[in-house]
């Protein structure tokens, strides 16, 4: 299997953006997708504080697993039951229910109304994904887990460790699972069970067997994700290889280093979003879409042959792309290519051209500084030497961010155009626009 991973905490494509996207995958060799929906899942009844005002609806679900299935795509939905649980713990209904009382990470697995929760959230997720063979719990980086009271309880009455309660709150969720629905597959990370002694995993086992594992990393930076979470597959009677393919750099990158280290994280590369419901956002979807098909072709091919680059080129519709360079060449002809070149100019030009605008002209330094403005004086005689070229410099970058936000708003729900523009458009434009408000 090979795995897409569509993370969806905070930075959800709309459904339009998929049925294109969707091919692509399917033409670069992956076979299924595996879908993290977070927030974005049309919860009902108790659950519907959970959602998303941008949540999905039902028929959405339904046309994504209808898509997929046109494509040749296996859905394999994923429902965090441990760590990564801020979109439900962050809600005040649910606070009670942390490891730690002012973290908002990890469940903890010792009041009933954890699992009771979490079967809740389960059933719902699977009876809208009822072609799907398998799911998966996460179950990766439990933050603090056995540094809550109840925890710490729990060991010195039972003589247990971390890793025992770890295993024992993981059993109960496979036992709801494998109880309510015969024939599902499960499929969890890696890296709690890797702190686990090989003794105790057979000691406490999860009553099955443990097929696969990959470990996991970051694409194209310098700083490097510790390798966790790596796929699990239970129960053992199937040999699937499972490997998720990411595309994204760890944040905050608003663009990714495209194509480099492809070699270093082959197991673990995926569309963007952000690390967890409260960091900003990683990158766009558009951006990661080179090294993604770079990637998955890699994955196809064993490593980044000729022919794997020549159908990289041919789907993507590039020129060339240079991976120690982390460029690519050529117009382009793949979902969201427009915005994938207008934050390649966001990147190399909006900063630079703005603050050399406000630092590198004499005649602001000198005639409209700061305190000028502020007490609105200045010689008519000097501003006009650059007025004209800062109108434009305004009114050029102005006319390119309406395009840019046209673009973005055909991909993404509001939430996260007017995200994206506060983090990477914002800080700079909004001190151009300032000089001009005080200049006119």
């Amino acid at each position: 299997m090979r795995l897409v991973h569509l993370d969806l905490k905070g930075a959800a494509p709309r459904v339009s953006y998929l049925e294109q996207v969707f091919p692509f995958l399917s033409q670069l060799g992956a076979n299924g997708i595996l879908i993290e929906y977070e927030d974005m899942f049309p919860f009902k009844g108790e659950l519907e504080v959970l959602r998303s005002p941008y949540a999905y609806s039902e028929e959405d679900i339904e046309r994504i697993q209808q898509l997929a299935e046109q494509h040749k795509l296996e859905v394999v939905p994923l429902v965090q039951t441990f760590g990564h649980v801020e979109f439900i713990l962050k809600h005040e209904k649910y606070q009670h229910l942390r490891e730690v009382e002012r973290f908002p990470n990890s469940f903890n697995p010792h009041v009933p109304n954890t699992l009771a929760l979490l079967k809740s959230i389960l059933a719902q997720v699977i009876e809208k994904h009822r072609r799907s063979t398998w799911i998966h719990i996460g179950a990766d980086e439990v933050f603090h887990l056995g540094e809550g009271m109840d925890s710490k309880n729990w060991m010195s009455r039972n003589k247990g460790d971390v890793g025992t309660m770890f295993l024992k709150h993981i059993k109960e969720v496979l036992g709801f699972l494998s109880a309510q629905y015969w024939g599902l597959r499960v499929l969890m990370w890696d890296d709690m069970l890797r702190k686990i002694s090989v003794g105790a995993l057979r000691g406490e086992g999860t009553g099955t067997a443990v097929v696969s594992q990959v470990s996991a990393g970051c694409l194209g930076t310098a700083h490097s994700r510790p390798a966790t979470a790596g796929p699990i597959a239970l129960p053992g009677h199937c040999a699937h290889r499972l490997a998720e393919v990411r595309g994204t750099p760890c944040p905050p990158s608003a663009h990714t280093a495209t194509l480099a280290a492809v070699q270093e994280a082959m197991a673990w590369l995926s569309p963007p979003c952000r690390y967890d419901h409260y960091s900003v956002l990683c990158e766009l979807f558009p951006i990661s879409i080179p090294s993604l098909a770079i990637c998955l072709q890699t994955l196809v091919n064993g490593g980044f042959t000729e022919e794997a680059k020549r159908k990289v080129l041919d789907v993507l519709g590039l020129e060339s792309v240079q991976l120690e360079q982390s460029t690519c060449e050529g117009r382009g002809a793949f979902p969201g290519v427009e915005i994938y070149h207008m934050v390649e100019q966001v990147n190399g030009h909006l900063k630079e051209s703005i603050l050399k605008a406000l630092e590198e002209e004499s005649a602001i330094k000198g005639w409209f500084s700061p305190y000028h403005r502020k007490h609105h004086f200045g010689n008519p005689r000097n501003m006009e030497s650059f007025g004209s070229k800062v109108l434009k410099l305004h009114e050029d970058w102005e006319s390119f961010v309406r395009d840019l936000r046209a673009q973005l708003e055909r991909v993404y729900f509001p939430d996260t155009v007017e995200e994206w523009m506060e983090e990477n458009i914002n800080p700079y434009l909004d001190q151009l626009r300032d000089l001009v408000r005080d200049y006119r």
